[in-house]
């Protein structure tokens, strides 16, 4: 393997996993600022409100998006064995 296509592969899958991880992360940062949002405008600061919304949005990005970041990281891995 040439250093060029070393370089390649590793900036290739650096960019495939800001694809991957983006849709779960932006649920999470939307979550959480509606949630700082709602403990700043009534003034309750319980652990357990900003513990369990992000655990439920979490999981269902989680789910919702798992057969989309699967179908990306296998052509990704297809694409990577490929190559020469």
């Amino acid at each position: 393997m040439s250093p060029e296509i070393g370089i390649d592969l590793l900036s290739q899958s650096i960019w495939t996993i800001l694809v991957i991880a983006g849709p779960m992360l932006c649920c999470l940062l939307i979550s959480s600022g509606l949630v700082s949002l709602f403990q700043a405008s009534t003034q309750l600061q319980d652990s357990t409100l900003t513990t369990i919304p992000r655990l439920l949005v979490g999981g269902l990005a989680l789910a919702y998006f798992l057969p989309w970041m699967v179908d990306r990281l296998g052509e990704f891995t297809r694409e990577a064995l490929t190559r020469h």
